[in-house]
C-alpha cells in the first residue's frame, strides 16, 4: 500500500533511539515510538509487514501520527530537495524528507521533465565524465562545448539581466561538479539525441547548450535520487505536507505537517523548504502572475501551491525574485488540468521554429524562429494565454513533419491533417478561415528562400516586409500534406520565491538570515526574470538543492 506508514521487524522491547525504521513491539506499545518510516508494503497480503497491520492495524492508525525528531528536515522530495538530504546526510546529519504527494505522485515537477540539463562542459572529455560514449560517438558526434561566459550570456540575455550575480555564479560555478557529485550517488546521464541534436550532413550536431539529460527523464532521476535517499538511511514520508515552521526565539526548531488529515509536530535542528513554487495554486496565480492565470493548464504536479512559499514569508522571510513571472509553454490545448505521468512533458509542443504560429484571428503573433527553443519557449506559453481565446494553432509542411520532436507522435494531442492548406483552413477550429488563407499567402511571398535552410544553426533564412518578422528558419508552407497542432497555455513553475544567501539560508526582510532555515529549487527566486534558458531547471535545483543541504549539514554540526 504505497505512502502507508509501517513498522519493520520485531525486535525485543526497548526504547527507540533509531532515526530509521523503529521495532514492531514499539509501535505495538511496548516502547515509546520517536520516529516513523514511510514505504510501501508492495502489494503482498503475506507480507510480514502487511501481516503484523492487521494485527495490529487499529493501534498503529492511532499512533502513526506522533511526533518525531530529527537533524535536517527537508520538505519536498523532488530533485532539489533529494540533493538537498544527500548531501545533508554526508555531513553526517541524520535526515528526513516530506513529501506531500503519495508515493505514485512522488518528485514534485522534477518527475514531469525529460531530465535536460545544462551544464558546463569543454567538449567530450569532460562529458566522459557524465555518462559513457563509444569510441564512434566520440569521433562522429559534434557535442560541441558549453563555457561559463556561454552560460553567463544566455543567463543574463533571456532575464534581461536581472538574474541574481550571486546565485547565477554558484549556479555555473557549480553545475558540472555538481552532476558529478551526482553520479557518484548512483544518479546516471546520457546524450540528449532525441531533443537537442540534428543530423546534418550524416553527423549529428548538438546545439543549445544541452548535451546531457537524466537517464530515464524526469521519472527516472527522481528514481535513482530516491534509491540513493533509501541507501544513505534517508525516510520518506509520503502523503505528508508540510502546513508551517516551528519558529522559537527566532530559530527554526521544525515543522507542523498533515498526514491524512491528522497533525504531525516534526522537530529538527535545521529545515530545508524545496517544495516548489506556487504554480498549482490558481489564488496565487491571478494574484501574483495577472489575470487569465487562472486558466492556464500545469504542466507538472499538482501538489505546488505555495506552502514552503507561504510558511517561510509567515515569519518574516524575504520575498525575492519576479513574482510575477513563470516558466510557461506552449502545451496541448485539451491536454488535463494538471500533468499526467502517463503522458510526462509530452503534452509540450516544442517544434514551433520550424513553422508558424497562428491564433483565433487567423494571425501570426509572435517570431517563432528569434532563437533557438531552448532560449524561447519558456515564455511563449505567456504570449499564447494572452491571445484570443487563449489558444494557437502550430502550422507545419511535409518538408518539416520528419523533424519534429517525439513529442508530435504521441496519440493524444489535438491535431488535424490535410491535403491542401484550404482543407486545412477549414478545420482549425476556432480560427478564422479567410484570414488564415490570407496570412499563408503573406508569409510564402515573404519567406527568403534563397537562404540555405540548417536547423542546427541560426540560419538568418528569414522572411521580409511582414508586420511579425521570422528570424532564422522560415519555410514556405506550400507542400502538402500539411498538419496542425493546437496548443494552449501550459505552467511550469514561477519565478518568484524567497530570498537566499550563498550559504542556501533563507534570508529575512532585514537582511540577516533566519537560524536553521534553509530553501532550494524552484520556491528560490532570483534566478530567472521573465525567461529562463532550457534546461536550468533540474540543474540549479541540484546545485542549490547541495548547496542547502551542505550548509544544513555544517549548522547542524555546529550545534552538536
Amino acid at each position: 500500500m504505497p505512502g502507508r506508514w509501517h513498522a519493520a521487524k520485531p525486535r525485543p522491547p526497548r526504547t527507540c533511539r533509531r532515526s530509521g525504521r523503529c521495532c514492531a513491539r514499539c509501535l505495538a506499545g511496548a516502547a515509546e515510538p520517536r520516529h516513523w518510516y514511510a514505504g510501501p508494503l508492495d502489494g503482498r497480503n503475506d507480507h510480514p509487514l502487511a501481516l503484523f497491520y492487521r494485527k495490529f492495524g487499529a493501534e498503529i492508525e492511532e499512533r502513526r501520527v506522533d511526533d518525531f525528531q530529527v537533524d535536517v528536515l527537508v520538505v519536498g522530495a523532488g530533485n532539489a530537495a533529494a540533493c538537498a538530504a544527500l548531501a545533508a546526510r554526508e555531513k553526517g546529519a541524520t535526515v528526513a524528507m516530506l513529501e506531500a504527494a503519495p508515493e505514485a505522485e512522488r518528485g514534485g515537477n522534477s518527475t514531469y521533465t525529460a531530465g535536460a540539463m545544462r551544464v558546463v562542459f569543454n567538449g567530450v572529455k569532460d562529458l566522459v565524465q557524465l555518462y559513457d560514449l563509444t569510441p564512434d560517438e566520440q569521433r562522429d558526434v559534434d557535442f560541441g562545448s558549453y563555457s561559463a561566459d556561454e552560460f553567463l550570456d544566455d543567463m543574463g540575455r533571456v532575464t534581461n539581466y536581472r538574474c541574481d550575480p550571486e546565485l547565477t555564479d554558484i549556479l555555473i560555478g557549480r553545475s558540472f561538479e555538481t552532476l558529478k557529485w551526482m553520479r557518484t550517488k548512483g544518479v546516471r546521464f546520457q546524450p540528449s539525441y532525441g531533443r537537442q541534436a540534428f543530423k546534418v550532413n550524416g553527423k549529428y550536431k548538438f546545439w543549445g547548450g544541452l548535451a546531457v539529460e537524466a537517464w530515464g527523464g524526469g521519472p527516472g532521476l527522481v528514481d535513482l535520487e530516491h534509491k540513493a535517499a533509501v541507501k544513505a538511511g534517508i525516510p520518506i514520508h509520503y502523503e505528508t505536507a508540510a502546513v508551517s515552521l516551528i519558529e522559537e526565539d527566532g530559530v527554526v526548531r521544525g515543522v507542523i505537517a498533515r498526514h491524512k488529515g491528522r497533525k504531525v509536530r516534526i522537530g529538527a535542528k535545521a529545515v530545508v523548504l524545496a517544495c516548489g513554487g506556487f504554480e498549482s495554486n490558481a489564488e496565487m496565480r491571478t494574484r501574483y502572475l495577472g489575470p487569465t492565470w487562472d486558466l492556464a493548464k500545469v504542466r507538472g504536479t499538482r501538489f505546488n501551491t505555495g506552502a514552503g512559499i507561504n510558511m517561510a514569508l509567515a515569519i518574516g522571510a524575504k520575498p525575492h525574485g519576479n513574482w510575477s513571472g513563470g516558466h510557461a509553454v506552449g502545451w496541448d490545448m485539451n491536454a488535463p488540468e494538471f500533468g499526467d505521468l502517463e503522458v510526462g512533458d509530452n503534452f509540450q509542443k516544442h517544434s514551433y521554429p520550424l513553422g508558424i504560429m497562428v491564433n483565433a484571428n487567423g494571425l501570426r503573433f509572435v517570431d517563432e524562429g528569434a532563437d533557438f527553443r531552448n532560449y524561447t519557449y519558456a515564455k511563449y506559453g505567456a504570449v499564447i494565454l494572452s491571445q484570443p481565446q487563449q489558444f494557437a494553432w502550430q502550422i507545419f509542411d511535409s518538408k518539416v513533419l520528419d523533424k519534429l520532436r517525439d513529442e508530435y507522435r504521441i496519440k493524444r494531442m489535438t491535431k488535424v491533417r490535410a491535403d491542401t492548406i484550404e482543407e486545412l483552413a477549414t478545420k482549425l477550429e476556432g480560427v478564422d478561415p479567410t484570414a488564415f488563407l490570407k496570412t499563408i499567402k503573406e508569409w510564402n511571398e515573404a519567406v527568403m528562400t534563397e537562404v540555405p535552410f540548417n536547423p542546427a544553426v541560426k540560419d538568418g533564412r528569414s522572411t521580409r516586409g511582414l508586420a511579425v518578422p521570422k528570424s532564422n528558419w522560415a519555410n514556405t508552407i506550400d507542400q502538402a500534406p500539411f498538419e496542425a497542432y493546437a496548443v494552449t497555455c501550459g505552467l511550469t513553475f514561477t519565478f518568484g520565491g524567497l530570498k537566499i544567501s550563498t550559504e542556501g539560508e533563507v534570508e529575512n526582510t532585514d537582511g540577516t538570515t533566519i537560524p536553521g532555515l534553509f530553501a532550494a529549487g524552484e520556491l528560490v527566486g532570483g534566478l530567472f526574470y521573465h525567461n529562463y534558458p532550457g534546461g536550468t531547471g533540474l540543474v540549479s535545483g541540484a546545485v542549490l538543492g547541495k548547496l542547502a543541504g551542505d550548509g544544513a549539514g555544517r549548522y547542524v554540526a555546529g550545534k552538536n
